[in-house]
C-alpha cells in the first residue's frame, strides 16, 4: 500500500509540467487561432493561413514537436527547454484546429451583425472583440472544449522528448519496478479526473448562461 501511494503522488507531481503545457498551448492556439480566423474571414492572407492550417492539420504532432525541439537549436541558434518547445509545438497544432472551429462559428453569424455594426459606425476591432467575437465563441463552445480535452490528452507527447509530465512518470516507475499495469493505469486515472474536471466547469458555465 505504502509502495502505490508512493507511486501515484510521484506520477502526480508530473501534473505541473502537464498544467503549463496545457494551459500555455491553448492560450497561444486560441490567441493565434483566433487572429487567423478573422483575417480569413475578411480576405486577408487567406491563402498563406490555408495552407498553414492544411500543413499543420497534415502532419503528426510529434513531428511539429520533434522539429521544434531538435531543429530550433540547429536552424536559429536558441536552445529550447523541454517545456518551451512543448508549450510552442501544442500552440501552433491547436491554433490550426482553433482557427478553423472559430470560423465556422464566424461564418454562422447572420450578415446583419456585420452590416449593422458598419452602418453604426462602430470600429472594426470593437465589432470583432465586443460583438463578433463572443457570440462566434459562444455558438461552438462544444468545438473548443472538445479541442482543449484532445490537447490534454496530446501533451502526453511531451514524454518522448524527456518531458516529466505524468505520462513519462509513469513510465519512470514502470521502468524501474518492471510492473507497467499498474503505473500507466495511475496516469490513465490523472487524466480521467483532469478531463472530468475541465467538463464540469464548462457545464457551469453553459447553465449560467442558460439562466442569465
Amino acid at each position: 500500500m505504502e509502495k502505490a501511494l508512493y507511486n501515484f503522488l510521484f506520477i502526480g507531481r508530473g501534473l505541473a509540467i502537464t498544467l503549463q503545457l496545457l494551459a500555455g498551448g491553448f492560450l497561444i492556439g486560441v490567441t493565434i487561432g483566433t487572429a487567423l480566423a478573422a483575417l480569413r474571414y475578411n480576405k486577408i492572407c487567406s491563402p498563406i493561413i490555408k495552407g498553414f492550417v492544411s500543413l499543420v492539420r497534415g502532419t503528426p504532432l510529434l513531428l511539429q514537436l520533434s522539429l521544434i525541439y531538435f531543429s530550433v537549436p540547429t536552424l536559429f541558434g536558441v536552445k529550447l527547454s523541454v517545456l518551451a518547445a512543448g508549450v510552442i509545438a501544442f500552440g501552433i497544432n491547436s491554433s490550426a484546429y482553433v482557427s478553423e472551429i472559430l470560423r465556422s462559428g464566424i461564418e454562422s453569424l447572420p450578415k446583419g451583425q456585420f452590416e449593422a455594426a458598419r452602418t453604426l459606425g462602430i470600429p472594426k476591432y470593437y465589432m470583432w472583440k465586443d460583438i463578433i467575437l463572443p457570440q462566434a465563441i459562444a455558438n461552438v463552445l462544444p468545438a473548443l472544449v472538445n479541442e482543449l480535452i484532445d490537447l490534454l490528452k496530446e501533451t502526453a507527447l511531451i514524454a518522448t522528448i524527456g518531458g516529466m509530465d505524468v505520462m513519462r512518470r509513469s513510465q519512470v516507475i514502470a521502468a524501474e519496478q518492471f510492473e507497467y499495469f499498474i503505473p500507466l493505469c495511475m496516469a490513465g486515472v490523472y487524466y480521467y479526473v483532469l478531463v472530468l474536471f475541465i467538463e464540469s466547469i464548462i457545464r457551469r458555465i453553459e447553465k449560467k448562461k442558460s439562466y442569465a
